[in-house]
């Protein structure tokens, strides 16, 4: 029988724009998280196991408002990501605080994974068509000459806030609907129908084409993905690991495998709306967004009666 894939959730960090512990924030009518309207999509989609990163020092909150819940939907792990979670021969950094980023948060699943896994952002409303699309793509996923991995590509215009600038990695994607690469915008606002992105805080600003397609950081793997986390981690700190600021991000390693041709990434196009919570304003959107789905069907008002 063949293993469900398992979605890995990312939730260690704490929102400094957004000025607390965001991803405890409910949203539904129920009080439910957004990071629930996406475990109650990828269950129904057919996702069997779910793995939570989160930071050790809210693990009792963390169960208490969501994780006791989600316990008794299906299987669950916990992974605790932190600063000291290193290869054997490299040392921690002076003044080192914060973990090292979403490559090494899921690099820490892999003994919680036994086939093929999707990754989300646990502060992110992705929508029920893009888990369909993930899981659809993972269960065929087989590594062949290179890896089959996949990303669900969302429209420029349906992930801006109308509350300030937010960071989209802007995604290159050829004929075949495959990625190419990804451009890291960190600067991105809107202005009426327009979005724009600025590299020199605000002063210059570029039109970013209408359509254009963005990763939000759903991506879809095969386990291959962890050897390849490994090798990079132990990269990153031969190369770059000494600097205090540094982080081993996941869309970084996925690139690099694609430009040394030893990954394919199929992107996966959605017109899901995305929805989240970059700032504190924007919580009225989602519980309003959220509401318009009950009303049409889409979600029971109360997510697990």
């Amino acid at each position: 029988m063949m293993t469900k894939p398992t979605l890995i959730i990312m939730a260690a960090g704490l929102g400094s724009r957004y000025g607390n512990l965001k991803q405890m924030d409910p949203v539904g009518p129920g009080g439910e998280l957004i990071i629930e309207y996406s475990i109650y999509d990828a269950l129904r989609c057919g996702f069997g196991k779910i793995v939570f990163v989160i930071n050790k020092e809210i693990e009792d909150d963390f169960r208490e408002i969501i994780g006791n819940t989600i316990d008794r939907q299906g299987e669950t792990a916990y992974v605790f990501q932190s600063v000291d979670d290193l290869p054997e021969h490299v040392q921690i950094p002076a003044d080192r605080a914060k973990p090292w980023g979403t490559g090494q948060a899921v690099l820490l699943c892999q003994d919680e994974v036994e086939g093929s896994c999707a990754v989300i952002n646990a502060d992110d409303f992705y929508g029920l068509t893009s888990f369909l699309a993930l899981h659809h793509y993972l269960v065929k996923a087989e590594d062949l000459s290179w890896y089959d991995y996949c990303m669900v590509g969302f429209t420029l215009e349906n992930t801006l806030t109308e509350h300030g600038h937010v960071s989209r990695g802007i995604c290159s994607v050829d004929e075949d609907g495959y990625l190419i690469e990804i451009h890291e915008r960190t600067h991105v606002e809107k202005f009426g129908d327009l979005a724009k992105h600025s590299e020199d805080g605000g002063k210059t600003w570029v039109v970013i084409p209408e359509g254009s397609i963005v990763s939000m950081n759903m991506w879809g793997f095969t386990h291959s993905i962890f050897g390849e986390l490994e090798t990079g981690f132990d990269r990153f700190f031969q190369e770059a690991g000494k600097l205090n600021n540094a982080e081993f991000y996941l869309p970084e390693v996925v690139g690099k495998l694609v430009k040394e041709q030893k990954a394919r990434v199929r992107v996966l196009p959605t017109n899901e709306r995305w929805v989240g919570m970059t700032y504190r304003e924007d919580k009225l959107a989602i519980e309003k967004y959220i509401a318009g789905l009950i009303e049409q069907g889409v979600y029971p008002e109360n997510l697990w009666e």
